[in-house]
């Protein structure tokens, strides 16, 4: 028995666990694309996730030492090819087999630490927030997507930038409450959060439809491996968006918005049709 392979398919089976137990929505895009995906895809998740729960979650203890660490392992796995932190070896593992540019993960962990103090987002800050916290995370799963194809991942870095950065910004004004009061965060520049109002919410929502335009053209030119799963994303995601849209300011600061699990279904459905009908 191989017990180094064994070793990494353990450490990435505890990803696809954290997936699961921590998203079921992404866990639904991933098992949409080709399987031969689903494991390096995980141990992107696996990754960010844990990152996020440090600065989200562990209110009680030194968040800053922990991410500290959290870095230091990271990079000591990546030198390595090897932790015992299974999160980090399946990364370290997926990072090396794909060549994930180190840059995508200093910008991430970079934007997680911003998360540790209180900031007011000026509008490069904010740009650099979003670039680091969801834009390269897009990134490190077209590398995979594009498995070595240099010339393909350069021609859909913009629109895979641009979907990340749409997503996060649907998830900024859904969540612009909790972010509010369990946080202290307003990511939106000059945007002060008792006087939100529809006209911001209109201004905010114009610029995640330009994200969300610029965006389906890469979706469009994606390896077919990966097609359905990114469309399945971008669709959700959109749902959510227009139902966020549709609703006056007052209701966003009083409740978080969400799509039903019977309309995901209908989405994977619908999307899959298209799919399969060659629409995408």
């Amino acid at each position: 028995m191989d017990h180094v392979k064994l070793f990494t398919d353990t450490s990435l089976a505890c990803s696809k666990l954290i997936t699961g137990r921590y998203s079921t929505s992404f866990t639904l895009g991933i098992r949409t694309l080709d399987e031969r995906l689903h494991l390096p895809v995980y141990a992107v998740y696996g990754f960010v996730r844990w990152a996020d729960e440090i600065v989200d979650t562990f209110h009680d203890h030194d968040k800053a030492a922990l991410l500290a660490d959290f870095r230091r392992q990271t990079y000591e796995a990546l030198d390595a090819g090897l932790s015992f932190n299974p999160v980090l070896h399946a990364f370290q593992d997926v990072v090396r087999r794909y060549g994930i540019d180190r840059e995508f993960i200093e910008a991430f962990l970079h934007s997680m630490a911003l998360d540790l103090e209180d900031q007011s987002y000026h509008p490069d800050l904010y740009n650099e927030y979003i670039y680091g916290s969801a834009e390269v995370v897009g990134l490190m799963c077209l590398r995979i997507f594009c498995d070595g194809d240099d010339a393909q991942f350069e021609r859909l870095r913009e629109p895979a930038r641009r979907l990340g950065s749409a997503f996060q910004k649907v998830n900024f004004l859904r969540d612009i409450r909790s972010d509010y009061e369990d946080r202290g965060r307003v990511y939106f520049p000059g945007v002060v959060y008792s006087r939100f109002n529809d006209a911001t919410k209109s201004e905010i929502e114009a610029d995640i439809k330009a994200d969300f335009e610029a965006s389906y053209e890469g979706i469009q030119q994606l390896p077919r491996s990966a097609k359905l799963g990114v469309y399945l994303a971008y669709v959700y995601y959109l749902k959510l968006f227009y139902k966020i849209k549709k609703l006056p300011a007052a209701r966003i600061l009083g409740e978080r918005v969400r799509v039903p699990d019977n309309t995901k279904l209908l989405l994977l459905l619908g999307s899959y049709f298209r799919y399969r009908l060659s629409r995408i």
